[in-house]
């Protein structure tokens, strides 16, 4: 089994790897890239996503947050895929304070 530690600094490898070819999407030359956009919204963009919710906040959330992320993308759009992810942040905010709340209360009982 790989250390926590052994699996951070793999996840920090392949995120921050993975966002190179990003930063060509976004500052290339518009005619150029446009045969990119393709695997940048269905690879690039899914794997970091993957990667940086599993060092955030664990595997359940980074599965979580890539199907809403391809879902939306696919169904809806860029505009809306971005506020899902939002709104996924917000509603794991949510749970968290609601479990926080309720561990005292079960403790006690």
């Amino acid at each position: 089994m790989i250390s926590n530690a052994t699996k951070r600094r793999i996840l920090r490898c392949v995120h921050l790897v993975l966002s190179i070819p990003m930063l060509g999407y976004i500052y290339g030359d518009p005619a150029e890239v446009q045969q990119y956009a393709g695997t940048v919204r269905f690879v690039f963009v899914p794997v970091i996503i993957f990667s940086g919710y599993w060092m955030f906040s664990g595997l359940v959330f980074a599965i979580i947050g890539v199907a809403i992320w391809l879902g939306a993308i696919q169904l809806f759009g860029v505009g809306t895929a971005i506020l899902s992810q939002v709104v996924l942040f917000i509603a794991r905010k949510i749970w968290l304070m609601i479990r926080a709340r309720r561990s005292p209360q079960q403790k006690e009982i």
